[in-house]
């Protein structure tokens, strides 16, 4: 046969799709046994934890979170998919794009305070996040990573409209010279999508010096992953399956890898989208991750 005459010839087999086709099955067969554990069917306990949370220091109203990452990955989509698991309902606090875009659809330094109760008795719970423009390839396009840095710090004044060429410095008028503990970012979450095949290096490169900048700081950092429905077929039928899936556990450790977060600061989560309803599996993906938000930003606030 053509395929002995060449392994004798060469000394190797034809290569085929053989090897590849078994990888893919190997990968899409889910593990016998989650990876990381999670328990599931705790909703009401998991957000009652983030309801009655309050910052460890009595001069910070809020835990503040900045979320930055490539354009399109789900970042406003997060703010509101949190928004609708603390108040038990879909909302939207933050405008998101159903188009898919090459291009940042948030301009501008925005604070998404998440309402707690109605008219006179209504408050703000103490978790607050701050949406970006996206990273985007190129040094004319998308947020640029100085602004970040300055956002870290506290300096980037609410409404300010982000422009890559023009850069935010001392002196004009949405820098903030004297920004208070409450300004100050507490913890640095990077939101990338599953479903995505590379990140482009001019945007990890970004990436990478807001993370140096935040690790000077001492400011704890995170990723989310988003879209995992959309990478992998049994976490599609089951949300459950999402740590028995070897796709999405390589997924998420080829990010680790790439962005420098380590895994166990890692999280897959399912945003809201086309749901009118809320769903306790979604629901306990975005409160596991919630709940190490609040807990690595306290422990820094408790730290400073």
């Amino acid at each position: 046969m053509l395929r002995d005459w060449f392994k004798k010839r060469f000394g190797k087999p034809v290569k085929d799709n053989e090897d590849s086709n078994n990888q893919e099955n190997e990968m899409s067969t889910p593990l016998d046994k989650a990876w990381r554990e999670l328990r599931w069917g705790n909703v009401q306990e998991d957000r009652q934890y983030v309801q009655e949370y309050k910052p460890a220091q009595d001069d910070i109203k809020y835990l503040r979170v900045l979320l930055y990452g490539p354009v399109g990955h789900g970042k406003s989509s997060f703010i509101n998919s949190v928004s609708n698991v603390i108040r038990g309902r879909i909302s939207i606090p933050a405008l998101a794009s159903a188009t898919p875009s090459y291009k940042s659809f948030t301009k501008t330094f925005e604070t998404h305070k998440l309402n707690k109760g109605r008219g006179n008795e209504k408050t703000i719970y103490p978790v607050v996040f701050n949406d970006i423009m996206g990273v985007e390839e190129g040094e004319s396009r998308g947020v640029h990573e100085d602004d970040i840095k300055l956002a870290l710090q506290g300096h980037v004044k609410e409404g300010h409209k982000f422009n890559p060429v023009s850069l935010l410095t001392e002196g004009d008028k949405d820098y903030n010279p004297t920004p208070s503990a409450d300004d100050k970012v507490h913890v640095l979450v990077c939101v990338l999508s599953a479903n995505t095949s590379q990140i482009k290096p001019s945007v990890l490169y970004k990436m990478k010096k807001v993370r140096e900048r935040a690790s000077e700081l001492g400011i704890p950092q995170m990723a989310m992953m988003t879209h995992i429905d959309e990478v992998c077929g049994e976490i599609e039928k089951d949300l459950k399956n999402v740590y028995k899936s070897r796709h999405l556990k390589k997924k998420m450790k080829d990010f680790s890898a790439a962005v420098g977060i380590p895994m166990n600061c890692v999280f897959p989560v399912k945003n809201y989208s086309h749901e009118i309803d809320l769903n306790d599996d979604t629901d306990t993906l975005i409160l596991s991750a919630l709940r190490k938000i609040i807990d690595f930003g306290d422990d820094f606030i408790e730290k400073n």
